[in-house]
């Protein structure tokens, strides 16, 4: 039987890929779709049996006919086709439910695989047509619109080397996916990549596609729900497969793209070698202690330990293939004197000893021994046809100066002896990864709450004062745990200075704040200054309620200007980095409010920071949903404010979007262009510069900025006193939401709470956008918009118009009403209804749902009457197709996870039930593309 992937002639498949718009540019996805799904309906009826295949048909056809009866406005069959679901899923036991749960989850999985693979299809075809007009959001295009305004290549050169994106990675707590399953999802991958291939023989289709359906079939055999809680341990090392899944082999494409894209749009042809260094990559995992108990000192340790070992066999590998590749001998081609003197050096702790022997046998090929030597240096045992019979003690690399300092000794020999092309090839990504990673892979920030560091110093000042006669009280275990960590903090810097240069204070409140962490850290034997070889500790006061954004230029004005601080500033050749909260600021002031208090804080922390001649760099504390400051990279970079921006940032990466922007090489180099090329718009401001009318110029007007703060006191006032201050909404959060149900579902090391109390305030930000997104209100994503835009558009045609030039004209506003036009689409008060049903008290019920009904109502309302559209995503066509064909897939496990959690509430929980709910929570997590 032919393949699923026999195309009746090649010549259709090409046309497919290089075409750049219509129906035949989505024809391979849809194959890719109609044919995984036709595959997994194989295995359902292998594994499961034929009775399970016809009920997850039934269902998703059941769906598809209610969403086809809502959009034709028949709510009669609608109502109709819903009820009849429900009484089909209330009769499932458990495994039943369980079995669905997984086969509508498989499908989603499957469907994002093909999506991705779709992503990457469009890429090629993007580089192989050469009339293609490169994209802003590419760094071709935004060279070309920079070099169309009239910045010269040197001007652009130098703005490239102002750029620093930094990824930080960190273990979200509603990442769902298990690592073995993550594997197995990368496979299927690989060989849907494999099956693009042009042209590929008929037998070969038809051996892939067996392979296929064995990864598939493995992949269902696989518990995708994991029996226990990850330990920390386990988040560290999914974390590091990002490096060996697509980042180091990154690194060194990325760099090749920015070459090519500077010498295509200004004929600059510098090697990729020679580069200003524009990406870097911190981590969390490990040194996040904030409300996680498990993360200890050893934790830390091993979490450096673990990372600098990846890093070292990785770099051995590297120098495997240049010993390996570079034979070069001096009878054909000769080396430089400096490699010479180097190498003389390294024989001298030959002479005397059982190694001498070495350096015979590689008489004429000093470029061979020198790798061996640099090896020995790092650690790593090169390997031979002929064996070593030992090799020799030679000290290791003290940093990773003395490392980069011998290749680069071994890249002028080759530039200087005709080995121009094996320095670029071998040698030149190796360089770019030395520079990049050092020997340490990631900066490991460490953090920890405000509040812990105020009451280690209160107990610690006592204990200092047992000189005025006082007996000092029992250290309590949290304090003890902190000296712990800051001996660690010092331990591990005395080994690797650069590994740990963050403190994040979470909390962060006041000047204290900061001075806390620094007496604190000087406490446990940690340097904070910075000096040679060593960049210090330095305090990263995380502002994260709408208060405390409000207040944060004051205290670091008050900061920076101490006189204490400022010395520390100086031995931190005044840099300073702050770090802001998008999660808990909307969890506290909503959508509206922590967009502009964000953007208000972000531009003050500038102005401050310039008058008191600090170098800033902002941590942007993002998450993956929209509640959580998700939303397309380059919209929200480019949408910082004008002036506010000096070329860095960093940016927190979590768990789902990991998976989804690093699980591979292609995708990572996109996502990282991305950053890189929306980080140089903003800097560069090209269309400013054009001095252009309605353009995206980021430039705020006067006008502009009273309408926000307008719109922002308004939606604050609204959204405090209809979510915050009404405790009705909680009690419906928690019965409405599968939030409890979170702490069964295994998927984090912390806790969903910073304590054991069950109120708003001790809620974290995650669980609480994860309750709203999983029963699809997706409350935290547009609550209090509209109400802030019919009152502000409700006094008078002018001001509607005000608010569709700020849609047309100012990139903040854009991004946030596209962000809130998103969740809007992905909200189901449908399907939302049946959760609601599983509030207990009705009055209550219906008072909240009424509330969270008519605002959501109003919101979609003024959003289209913002936008100028008459429907959601008319301007985003592919988003809407991928939510309009998911829907039908996603309701029936919403259906099912209802049932399930009221079963649990009436009837007490089991095993088999939290099982069958976390693989719904699994599920509609991958239907949604989002968790929490």
């Amino acid at each position: 039987m032919a393949s699923l992937w026999q195309p009746k002639n090649w010549s259709e498949r090409l046309a497919e890929l290089e075409a750049q718009t219509g129906d035949l540019k989505e024809a391979p996805l849809r194959r890719d779709v109609r044919s995984l799904g036709k595959l997994l309906g194989d295995v359902l009826r292998e594994q499961v049996g034929e009775e399970l295949f016809q009920l997850v048909e039934t269902l998703r056809l059941s769906a598809i006919e209610r969403r086809d009866a809502d959009a034709k406005g028949d709510t009669a069959r609608a109502n109709s086709n819903l009820q009849q679901t429900i009484l089909s899923i209330h009769s499932l036991d458990e495994k039943q439910a369980y079995q669905l749960a997984r086969a509508f989850a498989f499908y989603f999985e499957l469907i994002n695989l093909a999506e991705t693979n779709h992503r990457k299809r469009r890429r090629v075809a993007h580089e192989l047509n050469p009339s293609t007009i490169p994209q802003r959001g590419s760094l071709r295009g935004t060279l070309r619109r920079m070099k169309q305004v009239g910045y010269t290549a040197e001007q652009a050169y130098d703005l490239l080397g102002k750029l620093c994106v930094t990824p930080v990675f960190t273990a979200h707590p509603t990442e769902v996916a298990r690592r073995l399953v993550m594997f197995k999802q990368r496979r299927i991958s690989y060989i849907l990549w494999r099956l693009d291939r042009i042209p590929t023989a008929p037998e070969r289709l038809e051996a892939l596609e067996r392979e296929l359906m064995a990864e598939i079939t493995a992949l269902w055999q696989t518990n995708d729900v994991r029996t226990e809680r990850p330990s920390v341990r386990d988040e560290i090392r999914i974390g590091l497969d990002y490096y060996e899944a697509s980042l180091f082999a990154t690194l060194p494409r990325l760099y090749g793209e920015i070459s090519g894209a500077l010498a295509a749009e200004y004929n600059l042809k510098p090697a990729p070698a020679d580069l200003p260094i524009v990406v870097d990559y911190g981590s969390w995992i490990g040194g996040d202690r904030d409300g996680n108990p498990y993360v200890t000192p050893d934790v830390t340790r091993e979490a450096i330990t673990m990372a600098s070992n990846l890093l070292l066999k990785h770099y051995g590998a590297r120098l495997q293939n240049l010993f390996e590749q570079l034979g070069a001998s001096t009878q054909q081609a000769p080396v430089s004197k400096e490699l010479l003197k180097l190498m003389a050096g390294y024989v001298k702790h030959f002479h005397g000893t059982e190694h001498e022997g070495l350096e015979k046998r590689f008489a004429h090929e000093p470029v061979r021994l020198l790798v061996i030597c640099i090896m020995i240096r790092l650690g790593a045992s090169p390997r031979s046809s002929v064996p070593f019979s030992g090799l020799p003690a030679l000290p290791r690399y003290a940093s990773a100066d003395e490392f980069q300092h011998d290749l680069c000794v071994l890249r002028s020999s080759l530039m200087e002896n005709r080995g121009s092309r094996l320095a670029e090839l071998l040698l030149d990504p190796l360089l770019l990864e030395v520079r990049t990673y050092g020997l340490h892979l990631h900066t490991l920030d460490i953090r920890q709450h405000a509040r812990v560091h105020a009451a280690a110093v209160a107990e610690l000042g006592d204990v200092q004062r047992v000189s005025e006669g006082a007996l000092p009280k029992q250290i309590s275990a949290q304090t003890l745990e902190l000296i712990e960590t800051v001996r660690a903090v010092a331990e591990i810097k005395r080994k690797s200075p650069r590994a740990i240069r963050q403190y994040v204070i979470s909390g962060a409140t006041e000047k204290e704040d900061l001075l806390r962490v620094i007496w604190l850290a000087r406490m446990g034997g940690v340097t904070v200054e910075g000096r040679e070889g060593d960049p210090g500790l330095k305090p990263v006061p995380l502002f994260e309620s709408i208060e405390d954004l409000r207040n944060a230029p004051r205290i670091c004005r008050d900061v920076w200007t101490s006189e204490a601080y400022k010395p520390l500033l100086e031995s931190w050749n005044f840099e300073q980095e702050i770090m802001l909260g998008y999660s808990d600021s909307n969890k506290d002031g909503g959508m509206i409010t922590s967009t502009w208090e964000i953007y208000k804080a972000h531009r003050a922390l500038h102005d401050v920071a310039r008058e008191c001649g600090v170098k800033l760099r902002l941590f942007h504390g993002r998450g993956g949903t929209v509640g959580r400051g998700g939303g397309p990279t380059h919209r929200a970079i480019y949408a910082q404010p004008f002036d506010g921006f000096n070329g860095q940032f960093r940016i927190t990466e979590q768990g789902e979007v990991m998976n989804w922007k690093y699980s591979d090489v292609v995708l990572a180099e996109r996502n990282l262009e991305l950053m890189l090329a929306a980080s140089l718009d903003a800097l560069a401001r090209p269309d400013a510069k054009a001095q252009c009318d309605a353009c995206l110029t980021g430039l705020l007007t006067p006008e502009w900025e009273e309408a926000l703060n307008e719109l922002s006191d308004t939606s604050y006032g609204f959204y405090r006193s209809s979510i915050v201050e009404d405790p009705e909404v909680f009690t419906y959060f928690e019965q409405a939401t599968p939030v409890v149900e979170l702490e069964h579902a295994k998927i984090g090391s912390r806790p969903a709470r910073r304590s054991g109390k069950r109120n708003f305030a001790d809620l974290r930000a995650i669980p609480w956008v994860f309750g709203w997104m999983q029963s699809r209100h997706l409350v935290p994503a547009w609550f209090g918009v509209g109400y802030a835009l019919e009152n502000f558009a409700g006094k008078g045609p002018e001001a509607l118009a005000l608010l569709q030039q700020m849609m047309r004209e100012f990139p903040l506003f854009i991004d946030m009403i596209r962000n809130v036009e998103m969740a809007l689409v992905k909200s189901d008060f449908g399907i939302a209804r049946m959760y609601a049903g599983l509030v207990k008290d009705e009055g209550l019920r219906e008072r909240v749902w009424s509330k969270l009904l008519a605002e959501f109502e109003r919101t979609k309302k003024m959003v289209l009457a913002v936008t100028g559209q008459t429907e959601l995503l008319a301007t985003n066509p592919v988003l809407a197709r991928s939510v309009r064909l998911r829907n039908p897939y996603v309701d029936p496990m919403s259906l099912i996870q209802v049932e399930l959690m009221r079963r649990k509430r009436d009837e007490g929980e089991t095993d088999d039930l939290n099982r069958a709910i976390t693989a719904t929570i699994n599920g509609i997590s991958a239907g949604l593309r989002n968790t929490g």
